[in-house]
């Protein structure tokens, strides 16, 4: 009776531990969520070192209008009033970003700026 009891607590713990690592392994790879900002130069700071020299905290949006604060670092000086379509991880912040004409935005975006 102890051995069925041991092997149904061992066959539980595998199940728990192969859960475990395929959560953690969707939120380091898998998850992710795209916004949308405006590059405004009057929130970008100069680094001193490094390939990205230069980092912006912008205010995004999701697609539905959902507003999150939002860090990234690039090469280069953006231009000003460029609006971006950023691809964030929950867990490792910004992964790539890419400039978008305004018509692009979703509309709950839009509202939010001006054409």
């Amino acid at each position: 009776m102890e051995s069925v009891k041991g092997k149904i607590f061992a066959g539980i713990g595998i199940v728990l531990i192969i859960a475990v690592f395929f959560v953690v392994f969707w939120l380091l790879f898998y998850q992710e969520s795209t916004y949308y900002t405006r590059v405004d130069n009057e929130k970008v700071h100069m680094l001193d070192s490094g390939n990205m020299r230069y980092e912006y905290t912008l205010e995004s949006y999701s697609k539905t209008g959902k507003s999150k604060e939002v860090t990234f670092k690039t090469s280069r000086e953006l231009k000003n009033g460029a609006y971006l379509k950023l691809d964030v991880m929950l867990t490792r912040g910004v992964r790539s970003w890419e400039e978008v004409e305004f018509n692009e935005l979703p509309n709950k975006v839009q509202e939010h700026y001006d054409a």
